[in-house]
């Protein structure tokens, strides 16, 4: 989708920054950027907001040979940001209706090509529309099947659905989900019933997950996984703008278990990226290059010559 991002309150008026968003194409930009083979799959409008996604999703190197630009009117789907109070930013949604929330099976489907490693997907897309979430459920199932890794973040967005139609429909997903991602108020959505992280988890490992990642913001993550847990704190860098941090959180782990990393690596590089968005501007502008990534070892108000 598009997004419009203001400089304060949107009552107020004033101008409005236009750029590319979404989730899904935030961790592609992300993976790309590390030196990963991305493919993005998805429906846009026939219309310039869909030219712009498209456009910068190639000039990131990402394969769009599989996207779908909708011809029945349908538009590409919007967001609008505006910081309130610091580093709070409040986003309005528009995507009823709009091209993404019409994404088929049949567009996914033919994507999932030999030589795909991993399939990202994200808790947004079954929120949009049923057709849009038995794509994904195809997907999984798909994928599963022919081997293919199943990243699930459950990215769960109160302004699209409620908490009990996220369960509902994420539930399904985890039969064929290989490593989640959660932040801790989202975990409870991928359980059966109410109960502590570490119950949690255990279930979820038990139901054939590998890899359960909880995010927790500011105080790093944990990953856990048959072999036990593993910590790690938070980059310590100045937040400039938050949204974001969590699809570079996931570009990064991702990268390092493509490259073969232990979970502390694959945390450390899950953080470094989030530590990138987090200092820059945008959902990812800012986000690093692979011989970037050491920048973060560098003092604060050092000056690379």
């Amino acid at each position: 989708m598009a997004a419009l991002r203001a400089d304060g309150p949107l009552r107020l008026g004033g101008c409005l920054g236009l750029s590319a968003a979404g989730a899904e194409s935030n961790v592609a930009i992300g993976l790309a950027r590390l030196g990963h083979r991305v493919r993005w799959v998805g429906r846009v409008g026939a219309d310039e907001l869909g030219a712009l996604v498209l456009r910068t999703l190639r000039a990131e190197g990402i394969d769009t040979d599989y996207a779908v630009t909708d011809d029945t009117g349908r538009p590409t789907g919007l967001l609008l940001t505006e910081p309130r109070l610091g580093t709070l930013t409040r986003v309005h949604y528009y995507r009823a209706g709009s091209a993404g929330s019409a994404l088929l099976a049949a567009d996914v489907l033919p994507a999932l090509t030999a030589g795909v490693r991993v399939l990202h997907l994200t808790g947004i897309t079954p929120a949009l529309a049923p057709s849009a979430a038995e794509a994904a459920r195809a997907a999984v199932t798909a994928a599963r099947q022919a081997g293919i890794t199943v990243c699930l973040d459950v990215n769960f967005r109160t302004r699209l659905w409620t908490t009990d139609s996220a369960r509902e429909a994420l539930r399904p997903l985890l039969a064929g989900t290989d490593l989640l991602v959660a932040s801790e108020d989202e975990l409870p959505l991928a359980l059966e019933r109410v109960m502590g992280e570490a119950d949690g988890v255990k279930s979820l490992l038990a139901q054939g997950v590998r890899d359960v990642v909880v995010k927790r913001g500011a105080r790093g993550a944990t990953v856990y996984t048959a072999q036990g847990r593993a910590d790690l704190p938070a980059r310590r860098v100045p937040a400039v703008d938050v949204v974001g941090a969590g699809d570079a959180f996931v570009a990064g782990y991702l990268s390092a278990a493509l490259d073969g990393a232990d979970a502390t690596g694959r945390l450390r590089r899950a953080v470094t990226t989030a530590g990138f968005a987090v200092a820059t501007r945008g959902d990812w502008e800012g986000l690093p290059t692979r011989d970037e990534l050491a920048l973060c070892d560098r003092g604060d108000g050092t000056t690379v010559r």
